[in-house]
C-alpha cells in the first residue's frame, strides 16, 4: 500500500477504522482480495510477482498492511519480497510485538518498507529504517511512504478528512471512498524530496494517483465492532483510459481485477467492491 490512514478509538461505534490506497504499475500481475485457496485463514490480495501482499486479514483476526520506504538509495535489487512479510506474520503464533522483534533482526536484508499490524484495537508501527516497535497511541494516523505521522500534503489532507468522516454516525463508506479519490495535487514547494524527481514527486502527490503505467490499484475500507466483527471491502481500479493510450499499457494477467461488468473500459474506468466479513474474533470489552 501507498496511503493508509486510520483511527483508534475515535468512533464511538467501531475502535478500529482503516481506509487505504494501493499504488502500483498497472502492468504488475495481482489477484483480488480472496481468501487463498492454498491457506483459507488468509484474506487477502496477491502480488503475482512477488507472491506476497500489501494487506491482509487472518481468520483469527491478526491484520496487518506494508507500504514501502520511498528512498533510491535504499533499494536492493536482490532482496527478497517485502509481500512476503504479511503472510508471515498473519500465520505466526507468536504476538506482535515479538514477531517484530525477531523480523528486526533481518531488517537489512529488505529494501526500506513500514509494517502495522495489529488485533483488535491494539496496533504495531515497525519500520526497517527506525529499527523500533511502537504501539500506536489513540487518535488518527497516517502513514504513506516515509514514517508514521510525517506530514506530507497527502498525509496531512487525508488524516483530516478521515476524522471527520469518522467521527460521524453512521459511518459513511462512500465517503471514504472518495476521500480515498481525491486526486488534488499540492503546490511544488510542499513536496517532499525522495530522490525521485519533481515531475514524479508531483504524480506520487495525491491521495489517488492516476497517471500513464502508474497509479491506485485498489482502495481498502475496514472497520472493526466493539463485539470484534471485522468488515473489509476492496474497490479495485482500472486505469484511467485517457492516461493509458496503448491497449498493451493495460493490465492483461489480471481480469479478475477488471472485470466486464457492463461499462466499456475505452470510455471510462472500472471498479468493483469485493465486501467480506470475519466474525467473532474478541469478546465484547464492556461486557
Amino acid at each position: 500500500m501507498c496511503l493508509i490512514l486510520f483511527g483508534i478509538e475515535i468512533s464511538k461505534d467501531f475502535p478500529f477504522i482503516l481506509a487505504a490506497n494501493r499504488d502500483e504499475f498497472y502492468n504488475r500481475p495481482t489477484l483480488a482480495m480472496d481468501f487463498w485457496p492454498d491457506n483459507p485463514e488468509i484474506l487477502a490480495g496477491k502480488d503475482l510477482e512477488g507472491q506476497g501482499t500489501w494487506f491482509g486479514i487472518s481468520t483469527r483476526g491478526r491484520f496487518a498492511a506494508l507500504t514501502n520506504y520511498r528512498d533510491l538509495s535504499q533499494i536492493k535489487p536482490q532482496a527478497p519480497s517485502r509481500g512476503e512479510i504479511i503472510p508471515s506474520l498473519l500465520e505466526s503464533s507468536e504476538s506482535i510485538p515479538s514477531y517484530l522483534t525477531e523480523l528486526d533482526k533481518k531488517a537489512d536484508l529488505y529494501s526500506g518498507f513500514n509494517l502495522l499490524a495489529g488485533e483488535g484495537n491494539t496496533i504495531f508501527w515497525y519500520s526497517n529504517q527506525q529499527r523500533c516497535v511502537t504501539q500506536v497511541p489513540k487518535g488518527v494516523h497516517g502513514l504513506s511512504n516515509h514514517f508514521l505521522n510525517t506530514p506530507w500534503p497527502k498525509i496531512t489532507r487525508g488524516k483530516k478528512g478521515f476524522k471527520t468522516i469518522a467521527q460521524k454516525r453512521p459511518l459513511d463508506h462512500s465517503a471514504l471512498f472518495e476521500l480515498l479519490s481525491d486526486r488534488t495535487r499540492p503546490r511544488d514547494n510542499q513536496l517532499p524530496d525522495t530522490g525521485v524527481g519533481l515531475e514524479w514527486e508531483q504524480r506520487l502527490s495525491p491521495l489517488f494517483i492516476s497517471s500513464p503505467g502508474y497509479g491506485t490499484r485498489s482502495s481498502t475500507l475496514m472497520k472493526i465492532s466493539r463485539t470484534g466483527k471485522i468488515w473489509v471491502t476492496e474497490r479495485t481500479h482500472s486505469p484511467d483510459p485517457k492516461n493509458e493510450p496503448d491497449p498493451k499499457n493495460r493490465p492483461g494477467p489480471e481480469k479478475k481485477i477488471f472485470p466486464k461488468n457492463g461499462t466499456d473500459p475505452d470510455k471510462k474506468p472500472i471498479s468493483q467492491d469485493r465486501v467480506f466479513t470475519i466474525s467473532p474474533l474478541f469478546p465484547d470489552p464492556t461486557t
